[in-house]
C-alpha cells in the first residue's frame, strides 16, 4: 500500500510539473510573438496598406502646401485602400480639402453680385448645373445687371444652348451697347461663330441696323 501510495504521489507531482511546463510554453509562446509593425494604429504588414500609406502622406505633403486640388486626388486614392483607420483620416482631411477650395462667396451667397460671382467661379471649374442656378438667382435679384445676362450667354454657349445664349445676348447689349463688342472677342462665344443671328447680332452696321 505505501509503494502505492507513493507511485501515486510521484505521479501526481508529474503531471503538476507537466502542466505548469506545458503553461510557461503557452506564456513564452503568447510573449514571444511580436505585435504587427504599426504606426499610429495602423498595422502596416500589407503591401496594400503600405502603399496606402505612402500615398495619404503625399496626400497630406500636399495638403499642407495649401495644394488642395491635388491633395484632394491623392485623398480619394486613400480611400481606396484597405485600412479604414487610414480612410477614415483621409476622408476628414478631404473634407476641408473641398472647403478650402470653395470661393468664399460660396458659403451663402445673398446679394445678385455674390451669386453672380458664386455663377462665374463654377463656370470657370466647369460646374455647370451650379452656375446656372446662381446665374439665374443672380438675375432673379437684378433683372437689369448686362452683366448677369453676358454671363447667361457665355454659360449657355458653353452648354451648347444657341437659342438661349442668343436671347440672354441680346438682352445684354441692349441694357449696355459696349458688350456687342466684348462678345466680338470673346472665347466664350465661339459656339456661335458660325451662326448667321450672332453676326447680325454682334455687326447691324453690315444691315444698317443697330440694335
Amino acid at each position: 500500500m505505501a509503494k502505492t501510495h507513493k507511485s501515486s504521489s510521484s505521479s501526481s507531482s508529474r503531471s503538476k510539473a507537466t502542466a505548469r511546463g506545458q503553461a510557461k510554453s503557452q506564456k513564452k509562446k503568447s510573449l514571444g510573438t511580436p505585435p504587427p509593425p504599426q504606426r499610429g494604429g495602423v498595422e502596416l504588414v500589407d503591401p496594400l496598406v503600405q502603399a496606402q500609406l505612402r500615398t495619404y502622406d503625399e496626400a497630406l505633403s500636399l495638403f499642407h502646401q495649401q495644394k488642395f486640388a491635388k491633395a484632394k486626388q491623392e485623398l480619394e486614392e486613400v480611400l481606396r485602400g484597405p485600412s479604414k483607420e487610414l480612410a477614415d483620416r483621409a476622408r476628414m482631411h478631404l473634407k476641408i480639402a473641398e472647403q478650402r477650395m470653395k470661393p468664399s462667396h460660396e458659403q451663402n451667397p445673398r446679394t445678385a453680385d455674390e451669386h453672380y460671382q458664386r455663377g462665374v467661379a463654377m463656370m470657370n471649374i466647369g460646374r455647370w448645373d451650379d452656375a446656372r442656378e446662381s446665374l439665374d438667382k443672380a438675375r432673379k435679384a437684378a433683372p437689369k445687371a448686362d452683366h448677369i445676362h453676358y454671363a447667361l450667354a457665355a454659360l449657355d454657349c458653353l452648354t451648347g444652348e444657341a437659342d438661349s445664349a442668343l436671347a440672354n445676348l441680346k438682352v445684354a447689349i441692349q441694357l449696355r451697347a459696349e458688350n456687342r463688342y466684348h462678345a466680338r472677342n470673346d472665347e466664350d462665344f465661339a459656339f456661335l461663330q458660325e451662326d448667321p443671328r450672332f453676326t447680325e447680332l454682334l455687326y447691324p452696321e453690315k444691315d444698317g441696323l443697330a440694335s
